[in-house]
Protein backbone atom coordinates (compact mmCIF):
# COMPACT_ATOMS: atom_id res chain seq x y z
CA UNK A 1 0.00 0.00 0.00
CA UNK A 2 1.44 3.21 -0.74
CA UNK A 3 2.06 5.84 1.69
CA UNK A 4 -0.68 8.34 -0.06
CA UNK A 5 -3.26 5.46 0.65
CA UNK A 6 -2.12 5.10 4.67
CA UNK A 7 -2.57 8.93 4.68
CA UNK A 8 -6.00 8.92 3.26
CA UNK A 9 -7.66 6.20 5.75
CA UNK A 10 -5.63 8.46 8.55
CA UNK A 11 -7.59 11.10 7.35
CA UNK A 12 -10.69 9.08 7.05
CA UNK A 13 -10.37 8.40 10.61
CA UNK A 14 -9.76 11.95 12.04
CA UNK A 15 -13.26 12.82 10.06
CA UNK A 16 -14.93 10.36 11.76
CA UNK A 17 -13.93 11.72 15.42
CA UNK A 18 -10.88 10.08 16.12
CA UNK A 19 -8.89 6.61 15.87
CA UNK A 20 -10.49 3.71 14.84
CA UNK A 21 -11.13 1.54 17.57
CA UNK A 22 -9.61 -1.69 18.10
CA UNK A 23 -9.93 -4.32 20.38
CA UNK A 24 -9.56 -3.95 23.72
CA UNK A 25 -7.55 -6.87 24.73
CA UNK A 26 -4.65 -4.23 23.95
CA UNK A 27 -6.44 -1.57 24.01
CA UNK A 28 -4.06 0.35 22.05
CA UNK A 29 -3.82 -1.79 19.10
CA UNK A 30 -3.57 -0.94 15.98
CA UNK A 31 -6.45 1.91 15.00
CA UNK A 32 -6.70 0.35 11.63
CA UNK A 33 -7.94 -2.94 13.20
CA UNK A 34 -11.68 -4.44 13.43
CA UNK A 35 -12.97 -4.57 16.87
CA UNK A 36 -14.48 -7.28 18.97
CA UNK A 37 -17.28 -5.28 20.73
CA UNK A 38 -19.53 -8.19 21.64
CA UNK A 39 -17.96 -11.22 24.12
CA UNK A 40 -14.87 -12.57 22.55
CA UNK A 41 -15.70 -16.40 21.39
CA UNK A 42 -11.98 -17.46 21.60
CA UNK A 43 -8.44 -16.02 23.18
CA UNK A 44 -5.38 -17.24 21.25
CA UNK A 45 -2.44 -17.78 23.60
CA UNK A 46 1.02 -17.92 22.36
CA UNK A 47 2.74 -19.88 24.31
CA UNK A 48 6.36 -21.04 24.96
CA UNK A 49 7.59 -24.81 24.78
CA UNK A 50 9.51 -26.52 27.83
CA UNK A 51 11.69 -29.37 27.04
CA UNK A 52 10.46 -32.44 28.26
CA UNK A 53 6.93 -31.34 28.75
CA UNK A 54 4.57 -32.37 25.81
CA UNK A 55 6.43 -32.47 22.59
CA UNK A 56 8.27 -29.22 24.06
CA UNK A 57 7.69 -26.92 21.09
CA UNK A 58 5.87 -23.72 20.90
CA UNK A 59 2.61 -23.67 20.09
CA UNK A 60 -1.19 -21.27 19.55
CA UNK A 61 -3.19 -22.33 21.72
CA UNK A 62 -6.48 -21.97 21.31
CA UNK A 63 -9.38 -21.50 24.54
CA UNK A 64 -12.92 -21.44 23.78
CA UNK A 65 -14.24 -18.06 25.72
CA UNK A 66 -18.18 -18.85 24.09
CA UNK A 67 -21.36 -18.30 26.71
CA UNK A 68 -22.84 -21.39 26.73
CA UNK A 69 -20.21 -23.61 25.16
CA UNK A 70 -20.13 -27.13 26.63
CA UNK A 71 -16.58 -26.39 26.22
CA UNK A 72 -15.81 -23.20 27.13
CA UNK A 73 -12.61 -22.67 29.75
CA UNK A 74 -10.91 -25.06 28.07
CA UNK A 75 -8.56 -26.06 25.41
CA UNK A 76 -9.96 -26.55 22.06
CA UNK A 77 -6.55 -26.41 19.80
CA UNK A 78 -3.15 -26.44 20.43
CA UNK A 79 -1.00 -25.88 17.27
CA UNK A 80 2.75 -26.94 17.38
CA UNK A 81 5.13 -25.11 14.86
CA UNK A 82 8.27 -27.03 15.24
CA UNK A 83 10.99 -26.17 17.88
CA UNK A 84 11.60 -23.76 20.56
CA UNK A 85 11.94 -19.88 19.60
CA UNK A 86 11.35 -17.85 22.66
CA UNK A 87 7.96 -17.64 21.36
CA UNK A 88 6.85 -14.17 22.63
CA UNK A 89 4.51 -11.50 21.18
CA UNK A 90 2.30 -11.22 18.25
CA UNK A 91 -0.18 -9.21 16.68
CA UNK A 92 -3.29 -9.14 13.91
CA UNK A 93 -2.51 -7.74 10.18
CA UNK A 94 -5.11 -4.70 9.86
CA UNK A 95 -7.70 -6.80 8.39
CA UNK A 96 -7.34 -9.19 11.40
CA UNK A 97 -8.17 -12.40 9.03
CA UNK A 98 -3.64 -13.17 9.84
CA UNK A 99 -1.80 -13.53 13.55
CA UNK A 100 1.51 -12.51 13.03
CA UNK A 101 3.62 -14.24 15.98
CA UNK A 102 7.55 -14.01 16.56
CA UNK A 103 10.38 -15.77 18.10
CA UNK A 104 13.02 -13.54 19.93
CA UNK A 105 15.50 -16.38 19.40
CA UNK A 106 15.28 -17.73 16.47
CA UNK A 107 14.00 -14.46 15.03
CA UNK A 108 11.20 -16.81 12.92
CA UNK A 109 7.75 -15.26 12.24
CA UNK A 110 4.83 -17.48 11.98
CA UNK A 111 1.43 -16.17 10.39
CA UNK A 112 -1.24 -18.11 11.51
CA UNK A 113 -4.41 -18.11 9.48
CA UNK A 114 -7.57 -16.86 12.21
CA UNK A 115 -10.25 -16.13 9.58
CA UNK A 116 -10.93 -19.71 7.83
CA UNK A 117 -11.81 -21.84 11.30
CA UNK A 118 -11.40 -19.26 14.28
CA UNK A 119 -11.61 -21.72 16.54
CA UNK A 120 -8.76 -23.94 14.83
CA UNK A 121 -5.75 -21.55 13.50
CA UNK A 122 -3.38 -22.56 10.86
CA UNK A 123 0.12 -22.02 9.66
CA UNK A 124 -0.06 -19.67 6.94
CA UNK A 125 3.73 -18.83 6.39
CA UNK A 126 6.71 -18.83 8.00
CA UNK A 127 8.96 -16.17 7.51
CA UNK A 128 13.19 -17.22 8.02
CA UNK A 129 14.89 -14.36 6.72
CA UNK A 130 13.66 -11.88 9.19
CA UNK A 131 17.26 -10.80 10.07
CA UNK A 132 18.73 -11.02 6.68
CA UNK A 133 15.96 -9.03 5.13
CA UNK A 134 16.10 -6.26 7.63
CA UNK A 135 20.36 -6.15 7.25
CA UNK A 136 20.71 -7.01 11.31
CA UNK A 137 17.86 -6.37 13.32
CA UNK A 138 17.34 -9.12 16.03
CA UNK A 139 14.37 -10.21 18.12
CA UNK A 140 10.96 -9.66 16.50
CA UNK A 141 9.05 -8.09 19.11
CA UNK A 142 5.68 -5.69 18.76
CA UNK A 143 3.39 -6.44 15.63
CA UNK A 144 1.75 -3.05 14.68
CA UNK A 145 -0.86 -3.16 12.11
CA UNK A 146 -1.17 -0.58 8.89
CA UNK A 147 -2.90 -0.76 6.49
CA UNK A 148 -1.04 -3.17 3.97
CA UNK A 149 1.43 -3.55 5.62
CA UNK A 150 2.75 -5.10 9.55
CA UNK A 151 5.32 -2.54 11.72
CA UNK A 152 7.61 -4.67 13.84
CA UNK A 153 10.07 -3.96 16.50
CA UNK A 154 13.19 -5.67 16.75
CA UNK A 155 15.06 -5.73 20.31
CA UNK A 156 18.23 -6.38 19.44
CA UNK A 157 20.81 -6.98 16.41
CA UNK A 158 22.94 -9.28 14.92
CA UNK A 159 26.89 -7.74 15.85
CA UNK A 160 26.81 -7.19 19.04
CA UNK A 161 23.64 -8.76 20.24
CA UNK A 162 22.93 -5.50 22.40
CA UNK A 163 20.19 -3.14 22.64
CA UNK A 164 20.86 -1.06 19.50
CA UNK A 165 18.04 -1.90 16.74
CA UNK A 166 15.25 -1.02 14.43
CA UNK A 167 11.51 -0.73 12.92
CA UNK A 168 11.29 -3.26 10.14
CA UNK A 169 8.31 -3.16 7.88
CA UNK A 170 6.52 -6.16 5.87
CA UNK A 171 3.62 -6.09 3.44
CA UNK A 172 0.90 -8.49 5.11
CA UNK A 173 1.86 -11.13 2.58
CA UNK A 174 4.95 -11.32 4.17
CA UNK A 175 7.41 -9.66 2.10
CA UNK A 176 10.05 -7.39 3.28
CA UNK A 177 9.51 -3.39 2.84
CA UNK A 178 12.16 -1.40 5.07
CA UNK A 179 14.24 -0.73 7.93
CA UNK A 180 13.78 2.51 9.71
CA UNK A 181 16.75 2.06 12.58
CA UNK A 182 16.40 3.86 16.01
CA UNK A 183 18.27 6.97 16.23
CA UNK A 184 21.22 6.81 18.40
CA UNK A 185 23.70 9.51 19.83
CA UNK A 186 26.02 9.21 17.16
CA UNK A 187 23.28 9.08 14.43
CA UNK A 188 20.28 10.79 15.60
CA UNK A 189 18.69 10.62 11.94
CA UNK A 190 16.92 14.21 12.24
CA UNK A 191 15.61 13.13 15.84
CA UNK A 192 16.14 16.28 18.26
CA UNK A 193 17.00 14.87 22.44
CA UNK A 194 14.55 16.53 24.52
CA UNK A 195 15.97 17.86 27.99
CA UNK A 196 19.68 16.28 27.98
CA UNK A 197 17.93 12.86 26.50
CA UNK A 198 20.64 10.24 24.69
CA UNK A 199 19.59 8.10 22.55
CA UNK A 200 19.72 4.78 23.12
CA UNK A 201 18.91 2.96 19.55
CA UNK A 202 16.71 0.35 21.64
CA UNK A 203 13.52 -0.72 20.66
CA UNK A 204 10.07 -2.32 22.43
CA UNK A 205 6.68 -1.66 21.45
CA UNK A 206 4.78 0.69 19.08
CA UNK A 207 1.86 2.50 18.75
CA UNK A 208 0.35 5.12 17.05
CA UNK A 209 -2.46 8.32 17.07
CA UNK A 210 -3.26 8.38 13.83
CA UNK A 211 -4.92 11.92 13.70
CA UNK A 212 -1.79 13.45 15.00
CA UNK A 213 0.34 11.42 13.09
CA UNK A 214 2.59 10.58 15.71
CA UNK A 215 3.94 6.88 16.10
CA UNK A 216 6.28 5.94 19.89
CA UNK A 217 8.62 3.68 20.37
CA UNK A 218 10.05 2.07 23.81
CA UNK A 219 12.93 1.05 25.11
CA UNK A 220 14.19 -2.80 26.80
CA UNK A 221 17.06 -4.56 26.15
CA UNK A 222 19.15 -6.82 23.39
CA UNK A 223 19.92 -10.35 22.83
CA UNK A 224 22.64 -10.94 25.11
CA UNK A 225 20.24 -9.91 28.24
CA UNK A 226 16.67 -10.99 27.74
CA UNK A 227 17.89 -14.62 26.74
CA UNK A 228 20.70 -14.57 29.92
CA UNK A 229 19.45 -16.38 33.19
CA UNK A 230 17.70 -13.48 35.63
CA UNK A 231 19.36 -14.09 38.71
CA UNK A 232 22.74 -14.34 36.44
CA UNK A 233 21.81 -10.96 34.91
CA UNK A 234 20.34 -9.27 37.88
CA UNK A 235 24.12 -9.94 39.67
CA UNK A 236 26.05 -8.71 36.34
CA UNK A 237 26.58 -4.85 36.58
CA UNK A 238 27.55 -4.32 33.32
CA UNK A 239 24.45 -6.28 32.08
CA UNK A 240 21.85 -3.52 34.39
CA UNK A 241 23.32 -0.81 32.40
CA UNK A 242 22.39 -2.31 28.92
CA UNK A 243 18.54 -1.21 29.27
CA UNK A 244 16.99 1.00 27.10
CA UNK A 245 15.69 4.68 29.01
CA UNK A 246 14.25 6.05 26.07
CA UNK A 247 10.87 6.82 24.47
CA UNK A 248 11.08 8.21 20.58
CA UNK A 249 8.56 10.11 19.23
CA UNK A 250 8.20 9.23 15.34
CA UNK A 251 6.32 11.05 12.51
CA UNK A 252 4.18 7.89 11.60
CA UNK A 253 3.60 8.42 8.04
CA UNK A 254 7.19 9.29 6.93
CA UNK A 255 8.56 6.92 9.80
CA UNK A 256 11.20 9.66 10.50
CA UNK A 257 12.41 10.03 14.55
CA UNK A 258 11.09 13.48 15.63
CA UNK A 259 12.30 13.23 19.28
CA UNK A 260 14.07 11.32 22.23
CA UNK A 261 12.45 11.73 25.27
CA UNK A 262 14.70 10.55 28.71
CA UNK A 263 12.37 8.06 30.50
CA UNK A 264 14.64 5.86 32.72
CA UNK A 265 14.67 2.49 33.96
CA UNK A 266 13.33 0.34 30.53
CA UNK A 267 10.09 1.74 29.29
CA UNK A 268 7.97 -1.06 28.03
CA UNK A 269 4.22 -1.37 26.44
CA UNK A 270 2.79 1.80 25.11
CA UNK A 271 -1.22 2.83 25.10
CA UNK A 272 -2.95 5.77 23.82
CA UNK A 273 -6.63 6.54 25.00
CA UNK A 274 -9.64 6.20 22.29
CA UNK A 275 -11.06 10.14 23.29
CA UNK A 276 -11.31 12.39 20.06
CA UNK A 277 -9.45 14.95 22.22
CA UNK A 278 -7.09 12.68 24.66
CA UNK A 279 -3.39 13.64 23.21
CA UNK A 280 -1.61 11.54 25.33
CA UNK A 281 -0.44 7.78 26.47
CA UNK A 282 0.86 5.96 28.86
CA UNK A 283 3.98 3.90 29.51
CA UNK A 284 5.60 1.71 32.63
CA UNK A 285 9.07 1.41 33.60
CA UNK A 286 10.36 -1.94 34.41
CA UNK A 287 13.33 -0.92 36.57
CA UNK A 288 12.60 1.89 38.35
CA UNK A 289 8.25 1.08 38.77
CA UNK A 290 6.86 4.28 37.65
CA UNK A 291 3.74 5.03 35.67
CA UNK A 292 4.63 7.89 32.47
CA UNK A 293 2.59 10.06 30.62
CA UNK A 294 3.47 11.20 26.99
CA UNK A 295 1.41 13.73 26.19
CA UNK A 296 1.40 17.26 23.48
CA UNK A 297 1.14 20.42 25.87
CA UNK A 298 -0.67 23.38 24.84
CA UNK A 299 1.57 24.80 22.33
CA UNK A 300 1.36 21.12 20.62
CA UNK A 301 4.68 19.85 21.49
CA UNK A 302 5.05 16.38 22.78
CA UNK A 303 6.60 15.85 26.50
CA UNK A 304 7.15 13.16 28.71
CA UNK A 305 6.56 12.77 32.86
CA UNK A 306 6.48 10.66 35.14
CA UNK A 307 3.04 10.80 36.51
CA UNK A 308 3.05 7.61 39.69
CA UNK A 309 4.56 5.09 41.30
CA UNK A 310 3.74 1.22 41.07
CA UNK A 311 4.08 -0.33 43.81
CA UNK A 312 6.99 -0.02 45.67
CA UNK A 313 9.69 0.93 43.41
CA UNK A 314 12.43 0.28 46.14
CA UNK A 315 11.40 -3.38 45.87
CA UNK A 316 11.27 -3.68 41.82
CA UNK A 317 8.34 -5.33 41.70
CA UNK A 318 8.76 -5.08 37.74
CA UNK A 319 5.90 -3.59 35.84
CA UNK A 320 5.07 -5.57 33.05
CA UNK A 321 1.76 -5.27 30.97
CA UNK A 322 -0.51 -2.59 31.09
CA UNK A 323 -4.12 -2.37 29.63
CA UNK A 324 -6.50 0.83 29.19
CA UNK A 325 -9.83 0.79 29.28
CA UNK A 326 -12.11 1.93 26.16
CA UNK A 327 -13.35 4.26 28.33
CA UNK A 328 -9.98 5.50 28.98
CA UNK A 329 -11.06 6.00 32.92
CA UNK A 330 -8.97 3.32 34.29
CA UNK A 331 -5.94 1.23 33.35
CA UNK A 332 -4.27 -2.53 34.82
CA UNK A 333 -1.10 -2.73 35.22
CA UNK A 334 0.71 -5.93 36.08
CA UNK A 335 3.66 -6.48 38.11
CA UNK A 336 5.74 -9.52 37.34
CA UNK A 337 7.74 -10.49 40.38
CA UNK A 338 5.26 -9.94 43.24
CA UNK A 339 2.21 -11.46 41.14
CA UNK A 340 0.30 -8.54 41.48
CA UNK A 341 -1.88 -6.87 39.30
CA UNK A 342 -3.21 -3.16 40.03
CA UNK A 343 -5.88 -1.19 38.40
CA UNK A 344 -5.25 2.81 38.51
CA UNK A 345 -8.29 5.65 37.64
CA UNK A 346 -6.24 7.48 34.83
CA UNK A 347 -9.45 9.66 34.41
CA UNK A 348 -6.70 12.87 34.86
CA UNK A 349 -4.36 11.19 32.61
CA UNK A 350 -1.72 13.98 34.61
CA UNK A 351 -2.53 12.51 38.31
CA UNK A 352 -3.32 8.63 38.11
CA UNK A 353 -4.19 6.89 41.57
CA UNK A 354 -4.39 3.30 42.18
CA UNK A 355 -7.64 2.32 43.32
CA UNK A 356 -7.37 -1.59 43.24
CA UNK A 357 -4.98 -4.38 43.56
CA UNK A 358 -5.04 -8.22 43.93
CA UNK A 359 -2.30 -10.90 43.96
CA UNK A 360 -3.41 -13.22 40.89
CA UNK A 361 -0.50 -15.47 41.41
CA UNK A 362 3.72 -16.25 42.59
CA UNK A 363 3.94 -14.79 38.83
CA UNK A 364 2.17 -12.52 36.47
CA UNK A 365 2.68 -10.80 33.22
CA UNK A 366 -0.03 -10.42 30.58
CA UNK A 367 -2.98 -8.92 31.13
CA UNK A 368 -6.25 -8.88 28.61
CA UNK A 369 -9.87 -7.20 28.72
CA UNK A 370 -12.71 -7.37 27.17
CA UNK A 371 -14.14 -4.56 25.09
CA UNK A 372 -16.90 -3.83 27.89
CA UNK A 373 -14.32 -3.90 30.72
CA UNK A 374 -16.17 -6.99 32.76
CA UNK A 375 -13.76 -10.06 31.64
CA UNK A 376 -10.14 -9.92 32.51
CA UNK A 377 -7.65 -12.14 31.28
CA UNK A 378 -4.39 -12.97 32.89
CA UNK A 379 -1.40 -15.17 31.73
CA UNK A 380 1.70 -15.89 33.31
CA UNK A 381 5.56 -16.37 31.13
CA UNK A 382 7.62 -13.29 30.69
CA UNK A 383 10.55 -14.77 29.60
CA UNK A 384 12.06 -18.52 29.82
CA UNK A 385 15.38 -17.63 31.59
CA UNK A 386 13.63 -15.00 33.81
CA UNK A 387 10.55 -17.02 34.57
CA UNK A 388 10.85 -18.13 38.77
CA UNK A 389 12.08 -21.44 39.32
CA UNK A 390 10.32 -23.91 41.46
CA UNK A 391 7.23 -24.18 42.95
CA UNK A 392 7.05 -20.08 41.78
CA UNK A 393 7.28 -21.16 37.93
CA UNK A 394 3.51 -21.52 38.18
CA UNK A 395 2.11 -21.16 34.08
CA UNK A 396 -1.42 -20.29 33.67
CA UNK A 397 -4.45 -18.92 31.91
CA UNK A 398 -6.80 -17.05 34.27
CA UNK A 399 -10.34 -15.52 33.89
CA UNK A 400 -11.88 -13.22 36.06
CA UNK A 401 -14.90 -11.14 36.24
CA UNK A 402 -14.51 -7.49 37.16
CA UNK A 403 -17.58 -6.44 39.00
CA UNK A 404 -16.82 -2.76 39.69
CA UNK A 405 -15.17 -3.05 43.03
CA UNK A 406 -13.56 -6.93 42.59
CA UNK A 407 -11.99 -9.59 39.97
CA UNK A 408 -14.06 -12.39 41.16
CA UNK A 409 -12.40 -15.68 39.61
CA UNK A 410 -14.41 -16.94 36.48
CA UNK A 411 -11.84 -20.37 35.27
CA UNK A 412 -8.16 -20.99 35.02
CA UNK A 413 -6.28 -23.54 33.36
CA UNK A 414 -2.64 -24.93 34.47
CA UNK A 415 -0.53 -24.96 31.49
CA UNK A 416 2.04 -27.04 33.14
CA UNK A 417 -0.80 -29.64 34.01
CA UNK A 418 -1.83 -29.70 30.34
CA UNK A 419 1.52 -30.20 29.45
CA UNK A 420 1.18 -26.98 26.77
CA UNK A 421 4.29 -24.79 28.33
CA UNK A 422 4.27 -21.27 29.16
CA UNK A 423 1.72 -19.16 28.50
CA UNK A 424 2.53 -15.86 27.47
CA UNK A 425 0.74 -13.47 25.31
CA UNK A 426 -3.04 -13.34 24.42
CA UNK A 427 -5.15 -11.95 21.28
CA UNK A 428 -8.86 -12.48 21.46
CA UNK A 429 -10.64 -13.98 18.29
CA UNK A 430 -14.49 -14.18 17.04
CA UNK A 431 -16.16 -15.82 14.06
CA UNK A 432 -18.51 -12.57 13.90
CA UNK A 433 -15.74 -11.12 12.54
CA UNK A 434 -15.33 -13.14 9.01
CA UNK A 435 -19.25 -13.64 8.71
CA UNK A 436 -20.26 -10.63 6.96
Amino acid sequence: MKRRQFGALATAALVMGGPLRALADETCQSPYMPKITGHEEYVYIWTLGVEGMGDGQDKMVTVDLRPGSETRGQVINSLSIGGRNEAHHAGFSADRRYLWAGGLDTNRIFIFDVHSDPANPVLHKTIDTFVKDADGPVGPHTFFALPGRMMITALSNDDDHGGRTALVEYTDEGDFVETHWMPTAEDMRGAEAVDGAVADGFGYDVRALIRKNVMLTSSFTGWSNYMMDFGQMLGDSEAMKRFGSTIVQWDLHTRQPKKVFNVPGAPLEIRFPWGPNANYAFSTTALTSQLWLIHEDDAGEWQAKAVADIGDPTKIPLPVDISLAADDQTLWINTFLDGMTRLFDVSDPHHPKQIYEKKIASQVNMVSQSWDGNRIYFTSSLLANWDKKGADDQQYLKAFTWNGSELVPDFELDFYELQLGRAHLMRFGSSELYSA
